[in-house]
């Protein structure tokens, strides 16, 4: 008899509790929105989404009334967790030193009680991509959850992409006497050589990289090089490489490298990426866009031509991700990324395309959609209620779940903010009347 028990035990242990939400929207991300929706979960899944479900005996319902649900945010290009006070160095762990490091992991040095975490998540970001900085090739970045204890159990992806800051391409036409500093001078002929010498480096090192790979294929007792050993796979293109670059000259030359070497690879910041949008689109290079918010790049640019960007790039098939600037200033600002797409939204991007470009869309830059990016069944119960539009300013996330669990929402900011409402009233100045 205690054997059966036990065993009946542990098959509801198995099973997990269900729970059904229900609330006034379900915005899936990858289906039309759900009014009056209900999401059924168990052990951190989702089961099943919709409008009449009938749960099983014993299902806990949990009534968010008003609310809507959203899937979590998704950050795809942050230094979340490598920074924390702009003017104190010993809080910066942003960028390497070296050119060419494949072999640094952005995730092991992220600060799992930074006070910028939380601020992040008080607004929706429920994960976040941490990338190194500095140098050429510059190491992998790792996908994070914004809650855990510590790094090791919010980190879900280690290894997500490997980073290259591709080389600026501009040539500075300027004559010697106009420059500050005359010695600096080089001439057009002369920065021309060291452009092209930059982009020799780059495929000197991805030459080595291809031969080492070739050589430990056939000698599996060959030295082990942690350097090359970081590059395998994205030179077997199992891991993208997301390249860093603004500009037209330098998007056009990424995208041509990267064919030419079958490489997978995604664009982030992307200034001038609206320009060679179809290009883009034939090449299938996705786009992390961070300048919404920038001032035109060209005199000749129209005011709103980043608030454009977004929707030219989506109109001609390009799939996009909002995210923000790397570095200190970057890592402040990852809970407006949802009102750069709010922006982006209102010059043309359509607002099934703007949910997609901070959800789904940077979950399926990052080869992580089989388990986050939208309220699919199957998929992880990660997601936030909300008490309005997600686009709008004055919407309030009220809960989020990571993975089933419920997350608070408490920060520094929230802290201070229900410090001084709750401080003591000055005492009337005697004699005032």
């Amino acid at each position: 008899m205690k054997e059966l028990l036990l065993l009946v035990g542990i098959t509801l242990a198995a099973q997990g509790e269900l729970i059904l939400y229900e609330c006034a929207m379900i915005h899936t991300a990858d289906q039309p929105s759900i009014r009056n929706g209900q999401m059924l979960v168990r052990d951190g899944r989702i089961i099943k989404v919709g409008t009449e479900i009938n749960p099983p005996s014993g299902t806990v319902k949990r009534d968010l009334g008003k609310l809507h649900l959203y899937p979590g945010l998704i950050a795809p290009a942050t230094s979340l967790g490598l920074t924390e006070i702009n003017a104190v160095r010993a809080t910066q762990d942003t960028t390497e030193v070296g050119d060419f490091t494949p072999d640094v992991e952005a995730w092991i040095s992220v600060n799992p009680d930074s006070e910028l975490i939380p601020v992040a998540r008080a607004n929706g970001f429920t994960h976040v991509l941490v990338a190194p900085m500095g140098g050429v090739v510059n190491g992998t970045s790792g996908l994070i959850r914004t809650a855990g204890w510590g790094v090791e159990d919010m980190t879900v992806k280690p290894r997500a992409a490997l980073h290259i800051w591709w080389p600026t391409l501009s040539i500075n036409t300027r004559p010697k006497e106009s420059l500050r500093d005359p010695e600096k001078y080089k001439s057009p002929k002369e920065q021309s050589r060291k452009r092209e010498e930059k982009l020799r480096e780059i495929d000197r090192f991805f030459d080595e990289a291809e031969a080492y790979a070739k050589a430990r294929k056939a000698d599996k007792n060959l030295r082990i090089v942690p350097a090359w050993e970081a590059m395998l796979p994205a030179i077997n293109e199992k891991q993208p490489i997301m390249i860093h670059a603004n500009y037209e000259r330098q998007i056009t030359s990424a995208i041509k490298w990267a064919n030419k070497r079958g490489y997978k690879i995604i664009i982030a910041s992307g200034l001038d990426a609206w320009r060679v949008a179809d290009q883009l689109a034939k090449s299938k290079v996705p786009v992390v866009l961070d300048n919404v918010f920038r001032l035109p790049q060209r005199d000749t640019d129209a005011h709103d031509v980043n608030f454009k960007a977004a929707g030219v790039l989506n109109k001609a098939g390009v799939k996009i991700s909002h995210s923000v600037r790397m570095g200190s200033w970057g890592a402040t600002e990852i809970r407006n990324i949802v009102y750069a797409a709010a922006r982006s939204m209102a010059y043309g991007l359509p607002r099934e395309a703007a949910l997609r470009s901070i959800t789904l869309n940077p979950a399926q830059t990052l080869e992580v959609d089989g388990m986050l990016g939208s309220l699919t069944p199957g998929k992880e119960a990660t997601f936030i209620a909300v008490d309005g539009d997600i686009f709008d300013i004055r919407t309030n996330v009220k809960h989020m779940w990571i993975e089933g669990k419920e997350v608070a929402l408490k920060s520094r900011h929230t802290r201070l903010y229900d410090k001084y409402r709750k401080r003591p009233k000055p005492a009337a100045v005697k004699g005032a009347e």
